[in-house]
């Protein structure tokens, strides 16, 4: 007869198999590629001592190609919740030497079930992904588990900030889910997703690409805008993370965590005075005037390396964490493109859905023209980022730095989308475009340059500048560059307790 120590033992052994994954041969073999395993990488990104694992011992179900025989504790998904910071969040990590992290319909379960609790108790959901996609021995049921994930993550999306990381090979399905989420965050040199691997392209298109290319950290962090951030390793990336997060509400009914700051609310920055030249073509970096307002001079960027020509990312203004939404002059003159407006317009609805007031830094020619954005969709495209400033009900602030022409002005978060408060610096210049285009248009029959440089002069005096905007009450004050972060903070606590429903409806439909 078994004594009490009998069934401890027992208990014992099958957690230490639990916790061996596909075993040391595999554990050591994944080491070697410079990754973690699942485990190592939860207790990186959770408090120390707060994971609480779940379903430690479930296995899989499948009787065929003889995958009886091989039953893990565990299956290859580690899943449970813990804290960052203190605040809860579920995880689930892909376990990649059990059977390469494959999908099996129990592994799928587990994922529901964090996913299910995560929802009911408004927390944040972390996955840490390194799957070869669905388990092929299991057909249907695979599939069907991918399908179940699917739908939590579109049921999840602005309810609850969703994460994803990428550490190792990600293929099929194992892309779809992360494409659903938040934020996607990569491992430079050791994470890769694609839909289709080289050896399929190969086959279908005949085209020869290396994993590192057609799926890499850097291609979906600079070429395809699949990913947001890149990390240098899996630590990194895990970090990247939890600083993520402490911007970051829990859930779409919480407001973003405020945090004591030393920084004077009323802080000037002189050398803001002569930042932006007053020649409209010569370039500044906008992310001075960003990191000049911002608390401590800390700037959070999203999406730093795609689509450089718009900055986004978060701050803290005394203490409140705020979305960032800039031009950039510094890259193609700060114009919109198709990259541009789609990553602008990604932001603006994350914030909008999680309670993060929207600052915009405005100086913008326009429009990108040419075939290439025209045949690509530019109307479309720009017009999500229009959408998206209209649909946004948190507080929105505008600042103009310089150029706002045409109907980029009006899509960067105008008076007219509904912004709250719209301040300009006097190097602002707001009209239908710039002077030269604008005479070259009204004057066509001016022989004489002379004659033309002094309506282009004229035109200027009128146009280039912010004062008729604030005669019609659409700039409501032109402010001095180095006071920026003293009318920000003032703004932003004016419109703190804004309210604002749009019209019932089952939801819009955004230009995609």
């Amino acid at each position: 007869m078994s004594t009490l120590e009998d069934k401890y033992k027992i208990l014992e052994e099958k957690y230490r198999q639990a916790e061996l994954g596909g075993g040391q041969e595999r554990i050591d073999k994944l080491h070697k590629t410079g990754r973690k395993t699942a485990r190592e990488r939860i207790d990186i990104l959770l408090d120390p001592g707060t994971f609480v694992e779940l379903d430690k011992l479930v296995t899989h179900r499948c009787t065929d190609f003889g995958m009886e025989k091989q039953q893990i504790p565990g299956d290859g998904i580690v899943s449970g919740y813990g804290k960052i910071d203190g605040r809860l969040v579920y995880v689930f990590a892909y376990d990649f030497t059990v059977f390469g992290g494959s999908l099996s319909r129990t592994n799928a379960n587990k994922i529901i079930k964090v996913m299910d609790l995560a929802m009911k108790m408004g927390a944040p959901v972390i996955g840490l992904n390194d799957s070869g996609g669905a388990r092929i021995q299991e057909g249907v049921q695979s599939l069907g588990g991918y399908a179940d994930l699917f739908f939590r993550n579109v049921k999840a999306s602005g309810v609850i900030p969703q994460i994803s990381a990428i550490m190792g090979p990600c293929a099929g399905g194992a892309v779809y889910s992360p494409a659903l989420t938040d934020f996607i965050f990569m491992v430079d040199k050791s994470s890769y997703m694609f839909v289709t691997g080289p050896d399929v392209i190969k086959t279908v298109t005949h085209e020869e690409v290396t994993k590192e290319d057609l799926g890499g950290a850097t291609t979906h962090n600079t070429k395809s805008g699949v990913a947001h951030f890149i990390g240098q390793d899996d630590e990194q990336v895990l970090m990247m993370i939890r600083e993520l997060l402490s911007f970051l509400p829990s859930n779409n009914l919480e407001d973003p965590p405020v945090k004591t700051t030393a920084d004077d609310p009323n802080r000037e920055d002189p050398h803001l005075h002569d930042l932006v030249p007053v020649d409209p073509n010569k370039p500044y970096d906008m992310k001075e005037i960003i990191i000049s307002v911002a608390d401590d001079n800390y700037f959070f960027e999203v999406m730093p390396q795609y689509a450089k020509n718009i900055i986004t990312g978060f701050i803290r203004l005394n203490g409140r964490p705020v979305g960032i939404v800039a031009n950039q002059p510094a890259v193609l003159a700060g114009v919109l493109d198709i990259d541009a407006s789609v990553k602008g317009a990604r932001f603006v609805r994350f914030c909008d859905a999680f309670n993060i007031p929207i600052i915009t830094f405005e100086d913008v020619p326009g429009f990108l023209p040419g075939t290439t954005q025209e045949y690509g969709g530019i109307i479309k495209h720009g017009a999500k980022l229009l959408y998206a400033f209209a649909e946004a009900t948190v507080p929105k602030i505008t600042v103009i730095t310089r150029k706002s022409y045409g109907g980029a002005y009006c899509v960067m978060s105008s008076k007219h989308l509904g912004a709250d408060i719209n301040y300009a610096y006097p190097t602002a210049e707001i009209a239908v475009m710039g002077p030269e285009g604008a005479v070259n248009i009204l004057f066509k029959n001016i022989q004489s340059e002379e004659e033309r440089q002094k309506i282009i002069e004229e035109y200027k005096e009128k146009f280039a500048n912010p004062y008729k905007a604030a005669e019609l009450g659409y700039i409501d004050e032109i402010i001095y560059p180095s006071q920026t972060r003293k009318k920000l903070i003032q703004a932003l606590e004016m419109a703190i307790t804004k309210k604002e429903v749009n019209p019932p409806k089952k939801h819009g439909n955004i230009p995609l």
